[in-house]
């Protein structure tokens, strides 16, 4: 898989390369479902992005040592970064392919959507993104809020080794909705199937 890989190839067994939202909606597409036309940005081009900016040892001091304004410090060094040439003209194409204009900008986390911890809510969207700068600023802000504060102390909380996470980004074009939710095919307090 490269950095972008259209919904309609992916599925679950990509879950690493897409993360949990990016695999469930390309599992929504396969059952032919409604779902509006989108890609996804992988976990390489979160890795590649980060390794091009030398984030590793400052987001590990920066987590590492706490305090009230790592996360800040975090998502400063994200949007000062750069994106990589050859990664930006990737997006930036399937931006274009996509037909361009307004689009939603989703986080997709490899620690989301698991069987046993959701992080539903823990990072970023971005809606009604336009434009090739706005969109790049929106998969870097995503990319950063990996790093929020309420995202470390949630995956603190679930004993999930924070070194370990990578973020996905999902671009998928806008559609006007009448209605939106969230569906749960078992309980979430317990994970009993009929109620």
């Amino acid at each position: 898989m490269t950095h972008i890989a259209p919904l309609a190839v992916v599925a679950r067994t990509h879950h690493d390369q897409v993360g949990g939202k990016g695999a469930n909606l390309g599992e929504l597409v396969g059952a032919g479902l409604p779902v509006p036309d989108g890609f996804v940005i992988t976990t390489d081009a979160y890795t590649d992005f980060v390794a091009a900016n030398r984030l590793v040892q400052r987001i590990r001091t920066l987590v590492g040592a706490g305090g009230p304004d790592a996360s800040e410090q975090i998502a400063a060094a994200f949007v000062a970064g750069r994106v990589p040439a050859g990664l930006r003209r990737e997006i930036l194409r399937a931006y274009a392919d996509l037909g361009g204009g307004p689009v939603a900008v989703r986080s997709s986390a490899t620690a989301e959507d698991l069987d046993d911890v959701s992080f539903a809510g823990q990072q970023e969207t971005y809606l009604n993104v336009r434009g090739n700068d706005a969109l790049l600023a929106a998969v870097v802000r995503c990319w950063a809020s990996l790093w929020t504060d309420r995202a470390i102390a949630y995956r603190a909380r679930q004993r999930f080794d924070s070194a370990g996470v990578r973020l996905a980004v999902v671009v998928q074009r806008m559609v006007p909705a009448e209605a939106a939710g969230v569906m749960f095919t078992a309980n979430p307090t317990n994970g009993r199937r009929d109620e």
